[in-house]
C-alpha cells in the first residue's frame, strides 16, 4: 500500500460527480403522470466502507469510472487536492477505482499524508509496530496510575492493539474510568492520531 500511495501522490485522479435532483414537479399528460426536473445540482459522491466509515471514490481513468457508474462526470484533480477535500468533508478513507479491476483503499493516515503532501509512514510494517508509534502509545497512557504496563502490537480487529496491564482489584467503575482516560490519551496524542488508522484495546492483569 505504501507504494500505491507514493505513486499516487504526484498524479492527477478523477473525482466522480453525479447530478442530484433537489426538486421536481409531477405533471399529468394524456392521463399519465410524468416527473419533470425542476432543479438539480451536481455533487461529489461519498461511499460507505464495509466498516461503516465514509469514503471518497477516485479513479485512475475515465474507463474505470464508467465501469463503476456510467453517468458519473469525471472532474480532474491533483491527488493531494482530492485528499484535502475528503479531509475537509470529514470522510475517513479514499478508495481508488472502487469498480476495479484493482481497488485500493487508502486508510485515514494515508489520506492525511496525501492532503499535507507528506510521505505516509504506516504504523505497522511487516507485522511490526513502528518504534515511534510504540513510544507514542506509551507516552499517551503515561501517568494513569492503574496502568502498570503497556505495549503495542498488530491488531486483529484494528490496525494496532494496545495491550494494557492493569493493577489488580479494579471494580467496574474504576475500570470504566481507566479505559476512558486511555482512549482520551490515545485520541489526543499527535503521533497516534496522525499515524494509527484504528486501535483496539486488550486488557491483562499485572502481577499482584
Amino acid at each position: 500500500m505504501t507504494d500505491v500511495v507514493a505513486a499516487l501522490a504526484p498524479t492527477r485522479v478523477l473525482v466522480p460527480v453525479l447530478a442530484e435532483l433537489e426538486a421536481a414537479d409531477v405533471v399529468v399528460h394524456d392521463g399519465h403522470e410524468h416527473t419533470v426536473d425542476k432543479e438539480a445540482s451536481a455533487g461529489i459522491v461519498a461511499l460507505r466502507a464495509p466498516d461503516g466509515r465514509t469514503a471518497m471514490p477516485v479513479f485512475s481513468s475515465v474507463a474505470a469510472m464508467q465501469a463503476w457508474h456510467p453517468h458519473a462526470r469525471p472532474v480532474p484533480s491533483d491527488a493531494a487536492r482530492a485528499a484535502l477535500s475528503a479531509v475537509g468533508e470529514g470522510w475517513e478513507v479514499v478508495v481508488l477505482d472502487p469498480g476495479g479491476p484493482v481497488t485500493a483503499v487508502l486508510p485515514r493516515p494515508a489520506v492525511w499524508a496525501l492532503a499535507r503532501e507528506q510521505r505516509w509512514r504506516p504504523a505497522v510494517v511487516d507485522g511490526v509496530v513502528d518504534a515511534e508509534v510504540v513510544a507514542a502509545v506509551a507516552d499517551a497512557v503515561a501517568g494513569i496510575a492503574a496502568v502498570a504496563g503497556v505495549r503495542a502490537e498488530p491488531g486483529r480487529r484494528a490496525e494496532v492493539a494496545v495491550v494494557l496491564a492493569l493493577v489488580p482489584g479494579l471494580d467496574r467503575a474504576a475500570l470504566d474510568d481507566v479505559l476512558a482516560r486511555v482512549n482520551a490519551g490515545l485520541a489526543a496524542h499527535e503521533v497516534v492520531a496522525a499515524r494509527v488508522d484504528s486501535v483496539e484495546l486488550r486488557l491483562t492483569q499485572a502481577p499482584g
